[in-house]
């Protein structure tokens, strides 16, 4: 069996989540969430984002971080589930410090981030070391929706122990807003749905025309 690094097979509970942790699990997660990820941006930006948002129980909550790539001065765009604390935001890096959005924003923590309001400029920061992290990530997981049940966390039934366990190599991470960014909005594409309309009335009235 492939356990966890650092762990022993069968001890505690860490051994009912080992297969959750496990290197084969996680890559194979991490190949699911990237294809996922770019069908979550391309419906922010055809303006769906607060439909994203509207089931919490279901969907979670989501936000996208715009960041820079560290080496390579890309911008990208990742959605990620969060919960929120007082004014602040809080999600997790649940590869650990080998996620890229992790690595990229540690580096340059000046970020954009898209919520259903619009898009902020905000400021990132690892809590991880917060007395209250185990809090804040059980948190997070349960506003995650079905992201958490589909790897095998359930958050609201799992001890403190439990969750400790499956989540020791997750980055708790702070996002603080700044100020509302330029352009407001993230759906720069939703003049689509307008086009598809036009092409739909105007089928609908050749059809109507050709039928006379």
């Amino acid at each position: 069996m492939t356990t966890h690094p650092g762990r022993t097979p069968g001890s505690g509970t860490a051994a009912r989540y080992e297969t959750v942790t496990s290197p084969q699990t996680l890559e194979m997660l991490r190949r699911f969430f990237r294809q996922l990820n770019r069908s979550m941006v391309m419906m922010w930006r055809l303006g769906l984002g607060r439909m994203l948002n509207i089931w919490p129980a279901g969907f979670g909550r989501i936000l996208v971080i715009e960041h820079i790539g560290r080496r390579s001065g890309t911008r990208y765009r990742t959605p990620v589930n969060f919960t929120k604390d007082g004014g602040d935001l809080y999600c997790v890096a649940a590869f650990g410090r080998r996620t890229d959005w992790y690595r990229n924003t540690m580096a340059d923590p000046a970020v954009t981030v898209w919520l259903p309001d619009g898009r902020w400029t905000a400021v990132i920061s690892d809590a991880s070391e917060s007395a209250d992290r185990l809090d804040l990530i059980r948190r997070v997981l349960i506003d995650s929706g079905f992201a958490a049940r589909l790897v095998g966390l359930r958050p609201r039934q799992m001890t403190d122990t439990e969750l400790a366990s499956a989540t020791e190599d997750y980055r708790l991470v702070r996002i603080r807003r700044g100020h509302p960014a330029t352009p407001r909005s993230p759906a720069d594409l939703a003049w689509i749905w307008l086009v598809a309309a036009g092409l739909a009335i105007a089928a609908r009235i050749r059809r109507h025309t050709l039928s006379q």
